[in-house]
């Protein structure tokens, strides 16, 4: 194999990528981009078929998501268990594809009234879909590349995923008033088909990176070796683990705060907005405001946070943003303070606290990085929906405002800043302990690693 060729110019500069990492990059970067198309084409739509079908009906629809997680995860550790990931991945994107095409056709051809359910229907779906492959992504992900590379190069991977949130909710925004829904779905399958393409460029560039010099044969990175276990191992290891379950919680506190949010910015919405189009049109509004803002602190800051304060205090700062945000929500119950709460808030989060989460995952054994992460990013996060999709319900039915429900999650966001440091400290443990102990944990696959002169690429 050549001497890869070092990454040179701006992109260098901009973020501290090594020799032999940057083809990897662009596949990642394309592959996020290609999923987070697809959905912000697809999440306004949802948010405009929640607010049609009721707010008041928004916690069982949440409830039903739940439900849908729990069916599919099933399937989906079958799948980890019995196939390599060259081939789970494209399966189950092809899947949501075909559901997406079945939602597209059922718009084109069912009578009117048949609206409010098939929105109810989408709207759970989409909820499901988001989770599922967007996990997916970030598991092949850290089975690639290691736990150094992960805080040098997972923000601006995530800057990939803002860029294709922003083209997705960009179109739709553009697209929403001239184009009938069922015609942006079929955008959002063909993006499907491009990730699918992506990833199987990612995998087919990691297994030559694994190559032995000068033997023409690869070593196993996981590409085509079967994961194994149990079909049920991403919940009994997740309970028997205490830094998965400080993950969990993590994910469950983060979820709940986030549903507060939502909720207000749905009434909103309902209340601002006398149309589906405006409606879909303010939504996609809201996200692209979310993402510019996204990308400027992924491109230039995350790398240099992660770097100079460490795992800890970087995933401190979205739950130390929140108590803030949550205090001034209680003095000022505002239209203005929550919308601003909320693009800045969700901002924090995909900028620092997703990728920075994800690096977590990098200290656990590759059976963990499949079936345990994806129950935690699915069912966990979803179960935080639930407390707070109902104890939102709740606190509204007694007869108290956005203050009070602001006030809740306040405590909530200081217990959160204990559990992410608390991660922080224990994903460092792990680190060393697993750097002493020669390589990844047990079952892993051997993650990518830059070229060197000693290795003969």
């Amino acid at each position: 194999m050549s001497e890869p060729v070092p990454v040179r110019g701006p992109l260098a500069r901009l973020i501290d990528v090594q020799p032999g990492e940057g083809r990897a990059l662009a596949w990642s970067w394309a592959y996020i981009f290609s999923i987070l198309a697809a959905y912000y084409v697809l999440r306004p739509i949802r948010d405009q078929m929640g607010v049609a079908g009721g707010i008041e009906n928004l916690p069982w629809l949440f409830t039903a998501t739940l439900v849908g997680m729990l069916c599919l995860n099933l399937p989906f550790a079958y799948l980890v268990k019995r196939m390599p990931r060259a081939r789970f991945v494209p399966i189950t994107y092809r899947f949501f594809a075909a559901n997406i095409l079945a939602f597209a056709l059922t718009l084109y051809l069912a009578p009117p009234e048949w609206g409010i359910w098939t929105g109810r229907v989408f709207f759970v779906w989409l909820s499901i879909f988001n989770l599922f492959v967007v996990s997916i992504f970030w598991a092949t992900i850290v089975d690639v590349f290691s736990n150094a590379q992960g805080k040098r190069l997972f923000g601006f991977i995530a800057a990939g995923a803002t860029v294709g949130a922003i083209a997705g909710s960009a179109t739709t925004a553009i697209l929403a008033k001239n184009v009938p829904t069922w015609g942006l779905m079929l955008c959002a399958v063909l993006l499907l088909e491009l990730a699918v393409f992506c990833m199987r460029g990612l995998a087919v560039l990691s297994t030559r990176l694994h190559e032995v010099p000068g033997s023409g044969q690869g070593v196993e990175d996981g590409q085509d070796r079967t994961i194994g276990g149990s079909v049920l191992a991403g919940v009994t290891r997740t309970l028997a683990s205490p830094y998965l379950l400080n993950i969990s919680l993590f994910l469950l506190l983060f979820s709940v705060t986030s549903t507060f949010l939502y909720f207000e910015q749905a009434g909103i919405a309902k209340r601002s907005f006398p149309d589906r189009g405006s409606q879909t049109a303010f939504f996609a509004s809201v996200d692209l405001a979310v993402n510019v803002l996204t990308l400027g602190i992924q491109l230039f800051l995350t790398g240099r946070i992660v770097n100079r304060l460490g795992v800890a205090f970087t995933l401190g700062i979205l739950p130390a943003f929140s108590i803030l945000g949550f205090a001034a929500l209680a003095v000022w119950p505002t239209i203005g303070v929550i919308v601003a709460f909320q693009v800045l808030r969700r901002a924090g989060n995909f900028a620092i606290a997703r990728p920075v989460r994800e690096v977590l995952f990098t200290v656990v054994p590759r059976e963990d990085r499949y079936k345990a992460k994806s129950f935690i990013d699915t069912v966990v996060y979803r179960l935080g929906d639930q407390v707070g999709a109902w104890s939102f319900t709740g606190i509204q039915g007694i007869g108290l405002g956005s203050a009070s429900i602001a006030g809740v999650a306040v405590p909530l966001s200081m217990a959160w800043l204990v559990n992410s440091v608390w991660l922080g400290r224990a994903q460092e443990r792990r680190r060393i302990d697993q750097e002493a102990g020669g390589g990844d944990p047990a079952g892993s696959a051997a993650p990518l690693r830059p070229a060197s002169a000693s290795s003969g690429r």
